[in-house]
């Protein structure tokens, strides 16, 4: 019987290892879960296995720790990593995957932990010892970011001397100069960027500071929530995460026309990060929002801190592309991005979602410090991290972060601010939305083939001035450069998402 037991667990292993490895993540998680509820009984408790203890338990829990890693559910993997560190406490994988999972939530120092278990684990082993290393010299440089904001330094656009960067006289691409220099941003120009762009050509360096600076002072005049009034006889296109395809970005301009005060755009948030071609998706949705700063609407996702950008290829791509400089240049206007937009007091929409308590109103929202990294938790974070689950109430998140909210949640929220609908993004789909929640909250995602893997289509949605009836476009990725997906990501990354 045990034997019996131990062959349909390991049989259920296999299939998993062969959907992982064809990029099934869904299915192969099933199976994963399929070899582990066989190998416990049926109070899934590691202490009480029913006479039958599978000798290969950390196996199943590590494997599909690391497909939940894969999946983005950091805080899932961190759950059953620590399940396998308990069947079998000499198991370097293990280690191996808490270690990733902590590392991806930003939590470094418990990252640092794990890896000097591993280390002393597998004491050959030459990645663990990188990765060590990595967390070590991630902490040193969060010690001193500290030292230097304790000083209470201005920020960067309040001391840099952009006229002192000086432009190749080669340059012979679009110009520039920037609204502190009486320039007035024209069509044209974005017309420009966008085919100079697209040729995988960089704008001079002094006007890619001058179009972030003006963006900083359009922001500065922003809040945490912006209302948006839309006519009757108007309409708004709603698009979800980009994440640095630039190419897709452009074709959702080409099916749906430029953004323009007839053809408005709400984009929710994840513009950077993933996608090698981040930095052109932002200076083109940069200067779309100085061209029309009423009508051209961005909101922050989670991609846009630092944590993230420090990860997967932001950071990374700006300073191999430009400055280090730049960058720090782009946090400060990251931060000062609304968080939530709301639709002829109608539509909510917002990068994550819902709250982890009832009774969170609009007013509440508005008051919500925007200007700064997300902290811990708390309703900005929730904000960029929730996520919607079937059936109702509300659960731990299986990202490690945020809240998962059920349809009671939704609706509550809703009934309390007089509202209708929830828009929201932050989550792959195959046909690029979903609506769940009996039709009160619609996920739109807008990065087809999404890190040039996953065979998703994107969509974006069109809302009409009178009746907010949404309604959906659904699209296949479109060639770009052959430069890989990742391609700026943190070296740490490759590794541990890896196989």
């Amino acid at each position: 019987m045990a034997e019996d037991r131990l062959a349909r667990a390991e049989s259920a292993k296999g299939l998993g290892n062969d959907h992982f490895k064809a990029l099934r993540l869904t299915e192969a998680l099933a199976a994963y879960t399929e070899a582990i509820d066989i190998s416990l009984d049926d109070d899934d408790d590691l202490d009480s296995l029913s006479g039958f203890t599978n000798p290969n338990i950390q196996v199943y829990y590590s494997n599909r720790a690391f497909c939940h890693v894969k999946m983005e559910n950091f805080g899932s993997a961190l759950i059953d990593a620590s399940k396998a560190i308990d069947a079998k406490e000499d198991f370097p994988k293990a280690w191996y995957r808490r270690g990733s999972a902590n590392m991806l939530l930003g939590r470094v120092k418990d990252a640092e932990r794990d890896f000097k278990q591993l280390c002393k684990l597998a004491p050959t082993d030459k990645d663990a010892r990188v990765k060590l290393k990595e967390c070590q010299k991630q902490l040193m440089a969060d010690k001193f970011l500290k030292a230097i904001a304790s000083e209470k330094t201005k920020p960067i656009s309040e001391t840099m001397d952009i006229q002192a960067i000086k432009i190749d006289e080669a340059y012979a691409g679009p110009v520039y100069e920037g609204v502190a220099n009486g320039a007035v941003i024209t069509l044209a120009f974005v017309k420009d960027l966008l085919k100079y762009q697209r040729e995988q050509k960089h704008i001079a360096k002094r006007y890619a500071y001058n179009i972030v600076m003006d963006v900083i002072e359009v922001l500065k005049g922003a809040s945490t929530m912006i209302d948006i009034t839309v006519p009757a006889e108007g309409s708004i296109t709603v698009c979800g995460d980009v994440h640095g395809q630039y190419y897709d970005l452009v074709n959702i301009f080409e099916m749906n026309g430029l953004p323009s005060e007839e053809n408005p755009y709400l984009f929710n948030g994840d513009f950077v990060d993933r996608g090698s071609f981040s930095l052109e998706c932002i200076i083109l949705l940069f200067a779309l929002k100085l061209l029309y700063p009423r009508h051209f609407h961005l909101s922050r996702g989670n991609h846009e801190t630092r944590n993230m950008n420090k990860l997967y290829g932001f950071e990374g791509e700006v300073t191999k592309k430009y400055d280090e400089d730049l960058y720090t240049l782009f946090c400060e206007a990251f931060c000062l991005l609304p968080l939530c937009h709301c639709i002829n007091s109608k539509v909510f929409c917002v990068h994550g979602g819902l709250f982890s308590k009832d009774g969170v109103t609009l007013d509440d929202i508005r008051k919500v410090n925007r200007e700064c990294e997300p902290p811990d938790e708390g309703l900005m974070t929730e904000m960029l991290w929730s996520d919607p689950q079937k059936g109702r109430g509300r659960t731990a998140s299986k990202r490690g972060v945020g809240v998962a909210f059920g349809q009671d949640v939704t609706e509550n929220f809703l009934k309390t601010n007089g509202l209708e609908l929830v828009i929201r993004s932050h989550e792959m789909k195959e046909e690029g939305y979903e609506v769940e929640h009996s039709g009160k909250l619609i996920t739109v995602f807008s990065a087809p083939n999404y890190c040039d893997q996953m065979g998703n289509k994107g969509a974006f949605i069109r809302l009409d001035g009178e009746t907010m009836t949404p309604k959906f476009t659904s699209f296949s990725s479109v060639p770009h450069p052959p430069v890989r997906a990742m391609q700026y990501a943190n070296p740490m990354l490759g590794s541990l998402f890896g196989m």
